[in-house]
């Protein structure tokens, strides 16, 4: 037989259960399934799924304490190496989560609680003077209220600026275009797909209270 060594890269061949290993019990083992009596108490089952690890931690022991001499002294005197441990939590990994939890066909729909921006304002055609005035008044606005926006005035078609903000994710959209001469913009939720006019004085505030509000 051939088996592992406990070291990285290495294995032993030539091994011989009876003559080289000690054995203390033989066991059938199998990979469980959902639904099985739990091996801990009589009244639980098992259940298996998917999980995402966004955080980890790593039992150090004494190695690194013993070699830096951090000690610590017993409750009766005696001096003995701190028993060490890392914990982290990953942004990346919660970024990484929070978007495989949070995405439909057209890409992303940020939670509220993490997004990078709360809303991007959408001038659907930039050499419009006064839709480009209405836009960059607006962004300013809700940067002055505390939210944090993008403002979407490339020189692209309304349809690519709606994919873009849709693919990146941010949660409200307002878009500026002919129902400005109304003073009122369209205001879409990411999330729901939903979208409403809303009053040009009052969209500001309105974003601010959605952007506040649930996750």
């Amino acid at each position: 037989m051939t088996t592992g060594a406990n070291k990285d890269d290495h294995h032993i061949r030539g091994v011989d259960i009876e003559r080289d290993i000690e054995v203390d019990q033989w066991a059938d083992l199998r990979t469980v399934n959902s639904g099985e009596a739990c091996a801990r108490c009589e009244t639980g089952t098992l259940e298996v799924f998917k999980a995402m690890e966004i955080g980890h931690i790593f039992k150090l022991g004494t190695k690194y304490s013993e070699s830096m001499g951090a000690n610590v002294l017993t409750a009766d005197g005696k001096s003995v190496p701190i028993i060490m441990g890392s914990y982290g939590i990953g942004v990346e990994r919660i970024i990484t989560a929070a978007i495989e939890q949070n995405h439909d066909a057209d890409g992303i729909i940020w939670p509220k609680s993490i997004t990078p921006f709360d809303a991007i304002v959408t001038i659907t055609n930039i050499k419009d003077e006064k839709l480009r005035e209405a836009g960059d008044k607006l962004y300013k606005d809700l940067q002055a209220a505390g939210l944090e926006v993008l403002l979407d005035d490339r020189d692209e078609r309304a349809g690519v600026k709606f994919k873009d903000a849709d693919l990146i994710g941010v949660p409200y959209r307002i878009t500026i275009g002919k129902k400005i001469a109304d003073e009122k913009v369209e205001l879409f939720d990411r999330k729901a797909k939903q979208s409403e006019d809303v009053a040009l004085d009052e969209v500001v505030s309105c974003v601010q209270t959605l952007a506040l509000s649930g996750q």
